[in-house]
């Protein structure tokens, strides 16, 4: 097969083996982490959850990101990738384990959140990074194919690491052991990078003004820079902008599934451990999905073009999450988690693939952190919607109503703009 053939010459590549450990690694425990984060948050039975509950702690944990991630962005075109990866591995090794002991204490929910924000906002300069990075250890031709392979080996990644998290929750029912297990995964992301050359990764230093105090003057300039080059790249403002539409849906459908699993599918109040499994199945299901868009989406670009698949995949959801999502059971949403795997990480292949070989090198750091704002954005306020639509046990045939219209909407902007390029 074509696609195998292309998976052995890039795992033959040296450094992309390196930079797809390093990814592994701390996606693995970003799953972990933020398995522990939402089972403490949603599953202890001494806390009440409710979609405004949950919407607030996502709000708490990602609408920061709105003023952490511009800055990731302009740091990442000034320092060394690798060094991004291992320190800031290490400094999440050492805040997780704060968190742990955070949870163990039973502290106000305001100072857990905050250990557990300084934990996820490491994470922007992170994955920025290694998106970034992509370029340096492939060829162009090979783009697409990395780009199938890596962020969703990564997805794969986070989400083996959050069934690992699930199975051990469920066998010793303690939250603080699950975050110590993020902790050390994170530790061994930060040792895998030292296989990295430290100066492979870029930026360019001579495209680039050092000194952290010239780096936060330019800081509002360098942003202004990257929207204009955005704003110069049409594809890719396009795609990106799809994208966060899509995530939206992404999003309100997240917290639908965790009020099923909390109160619709488990025994009330307690929450139960059926409610649980139920998450961690719909979880690893929506991962098998990943893995098929990432064997899929390089044929599929071949044959249709980006904007197309992008299309299809908005298209497929329009259609087939309300099919599976409107029954509220547990089995078609199954099938459901797996549909919105699929279509999500297609799409975001492509949109990933589109921004790397239309943008220039020394404007991907910020580019890319502004993909993460929008996706952090759209998240939040996906999750602001729900909490406004959802009732307690989370059935609502309005949320999946709304958000497959928005699906449909995504898939005629794409046709559109697919028509207009041929013209």
């Amino acid at each position: 097969m074509p696609v195998v053939r292309d998976l052995r010459v890039l795992l033959r590549l040296k450094h992309f083996r390196h930079l797809l450990a390093v990814r592994l690694l701390s996606q693995a425990a970003d799953g972990v982490y933020q398995v522990a984060l939402a089972t403490y948050v949603v599953f202890s039975p001494e806390k009440q959850a409710s979609p405004g509950a949950i919407a607030s702690a996502m709000a708490v944990l990602l609408l920061p990101y709105s003023l952490v991630g511009p800055f990731a962005g302009v740091l990442l075109d000034r320092w060394r990738r690798r060094q991004v990866f291992l320190y800031g591995n290490l400094l999440r090794t050492a805040l997780a384990g704060c968190t742990a002991l955070l949870v163990l204490g039973h502290v106000p929910d305001w100072l857990f959140y905050a250990s557990a924000l300084a934990v996820t906002a490491v994470n922007r300069f992170v994955l920025a990074g290694l998106s970034a990075s992509l370029p340096r250890v492939v060829d162009e031709e090979r783009l697409v194919m990395a780009n199938s392979l890596s962020p969703t080996a990564g997805t794969l990644a986070a989400t083996a690491g959050g069934g690992l998290a699930f199975a051990l929750r469920l066998v010793i029912d303690a939250d603080a052991a699950t975050v110590l297990l993020g902790a050390v995964l994170y530790l061994c992301a930060s040792l895998a990078s030292l296989r990295l050359p430290a100066g492979l990764l870029g930026p360019d230093p001579t495209m680039v003004r050092p000194g952290i105090a010239a780096v936060l003057r330019s800081t509002a300039r360098g942003l202004a820079d990257g929207v204009r080059h955005l704003n110069e790249r049409r594809s890719a403002a396009r795609v990106l902008t799809a994208m966060t539409l899509m995530r939206f849906c992404y999003g309100a459908l997240t917290v639908m599934l965790l009020m099923l699993c909390r109160y619709a599918w488990a025994d009330g109040a307690s929450g139960g451990t059926g409610g649980l499994a139920l998450l961690g199945l719909a979880v690893g299901v929506s991962g098998a999905g990943f893995f098929v868009a990432a064997l899929v989406t390089p044929w599929a670009v071949a044959r249709l073009g980006q904007y197309r698949w992008i299309m299809v995949c908005a298209a497929a959801a329009a259609v087939l999450e309300p099919a599976l999502g409107l029954p509220f059971a547990p089995a078609p949403m199954i099938v459901a988690a797996f549909v919105l795997g699929l279509v999500t990480q297609g799409a975001k292949i492509t949109t990933d693939t589109v921004i790397q070989s239309t943008v220039d090198d020394a404007f991907r750091g910020r580019i890319f952190s502004l993909y993460d704002v929008l996706f952090n954005m759209a998240f939040v306020g996906a999750a602001a919607v729900a909490a406004l639509m959802l009732p307690a046990d989370g059935r609502s045939a309005s949320l999946v109503l709304t958000v497959s219209v928005i699906y449909a909407g995504v898939a005629v902007l794409m046709t559109r703009f697919s028509l207009a390029r041929v013209s």
